[in-house]
């Protein structure tokens, strides 16, 4: 089958209308997301008081990982309700659940007041979020790529443009609180402050959820009452398939959101050089996903994605060795641009991809595991991986292998979508 439909609808203002309401609850989704990585140095500290400052990172990024686990399970339950009752109620309970999540973490005593009870909450928060975001990126998606279907890789590009928006907001937290506050205030309260204003937009994000109009193509379609059991009863090839695609695109995702702890812990930078050089990544992840989506559209998704690809694999280790060789700002300032630059090629065009591998029954189900499994596997425990990876090669470019290995792996992946399934 083509990915490229034979007609190209004229946006509508609905349409425009939905990328404001799906971007802006997304956002939050991955905004709440992304701080707990950002600020991962800071709640080791408070939240996993090992006596050894190696053993309290790979504790806090275990948990990190640890609500991975859920988001097979939230894309189960969340991405066959969607496919049953639609995108926007599926919409709606992701982010209140995850509104609940952020707010137990913002609000939680740390463990020298509560003791072993304050990491086991935490656990519990971050558990509640990922099944939240389970079911956010395949609801999303579908919710965007359905208004406008001859323009799908346009505007489910928001969707990545969004988490852009979501480092950027969180990059610029990073860089505030780092330099206004003192070590100790940072401590004690202003690695809260990301967190309750996420709760803040929650209200206003679902708010807008609630107003939405129903994507036409879901109300056009035949829904079934079993999208799982069919998504795994015909669609095991594409399911395959598709996770193998989403592996390079949640790698590289999160290997920006240990960015930061890269930089304060491996290069010695201060917190607010490693937060200001991220947001230049969110900038460009923003600015840039519909512009690729755009392109997508017009050449095709997989050839604009096996080009990133291609060069991801081949300059991540000459960029990771060179700015461990010289690991001042400026260097850490392009190779995250240009880093920047080649995930946003690829990541933004893989939402239109996903949505295309699916029919409309199942496509919120299908996308939504593909999506959280790849994750789950390789996203959720990639800065954990990372971060062993370093310790057990001692070298500081070991960030890169990791990177190196889902390029690979997701090449195959698109080769095997160009070649069984007839995308271009």
């Amino acid at each position: 089958m083509s990915s490229i439909p034979a007609t190209r609808p004229i946006p509508r203002p609905a349409a425009w209308r939905a990328v404001i309401a799906a971007s802006i609850g997304n956002a939050l989704e991955w905004f709440d997301l992304v701080v707990y990585g950002f600020f991962a140095v800071v709640i080791s500290k408070l939240f996993f008081p090992a006596g050894n400052d190696t053993v309290s990172m790979l504790l806090t990024l275990g948990t990190f990982g640890v609500s991975f686990f859920m988001r097979p399970l939230g894309a189960i339950v969340l991405g066959a309700y969607a496919d049953r009752a639609g995108r926007k109620a599926a919409l709606t309970l992701s982010i209140l659940l995850m509104m609940v999540g952020t707010f137990i973490i913002a609000v939680l005593p740390t463990y020298h007041s509560i003791g072993i009870a304050a990491p086991l909450i935490l656990v519990v928060a971050r558990l509640m979020q990922g099944f939240s975001a389970g079911g956010e990126f395949g609801s999303a998606t579908a919710f965007l790529a359905e208004h406008v279907p001859g323009r799908r890789g346009f505007f489910a590009s928001w969707q990545v443009a969004s988490q852009g928006l979501t480092t950027l907001l969180a990059a610029i937290f990073g860089v505030l609180l780092t330099t206004k506050l003192s070590p100790d205030q940072m401590n004690a309260w202003g690695w809260r402050v990301p967190f309750f204003f996420g709760l803040l937009i929650g209200p206003v994000a679902y708010y807008i959820r609630t107003r939405l109009d129903e994507t036409p193509e879901f109300l056009a379609a035949e829904t079934t009452t079993t999208p799982l059991r069919d998504t795994f009863a015909t669609h095991k090839l594409r399911l395959v398939i598709a996770i193998g695609v989403v592996v390079l695109g949640t790698v590289a995702t999160y290997l920006v959101l240990y960015m930061p702890t890269y930089a304060i812990k491996q290069l010695g930078l201060a917190p607010s050089v490693a937060f200001t050089a991220i947001l230049l990544t969110g900038a460009i992840q923003m600015v840039c996903s519909p512009i690729v989506g755009h392109l997508s559209d017009q050449h095709g998704r997989t050839r604009i994605m096996m080009v990133s690809a291609v060069l991801l694999l081949v300059l991540i280790y000459p960029a990771f060795t060179f700015l461990v060789g010289h690991p001042t700002f400026g260097t850490l300032l392009v190779i995250q641009a240009g880093f920047g630059l080649l995930m946003t090629g690829y990541f933004a065009a893989l939402p239109g991809l996903l949505s295309e591998m699916f029919p409309v029954a199942t496509r919120t189900t299908g996308m939504s595991l593909a999506y959280n499994v790849a994750v789950t596997i390789f996203g959720g425990f990639g800065p954990f991986i990372i971060a062993w990876l370093i310790g057990a090669t001692g070298s500081k470019a070991a960030p890169s292998f990791y990177l190196i290995f889902a390029a690979l792996v997701s090449l195959v992946a698109l080769l095997a979508a160009r070649g069984k399934l007839g995308f271009r």
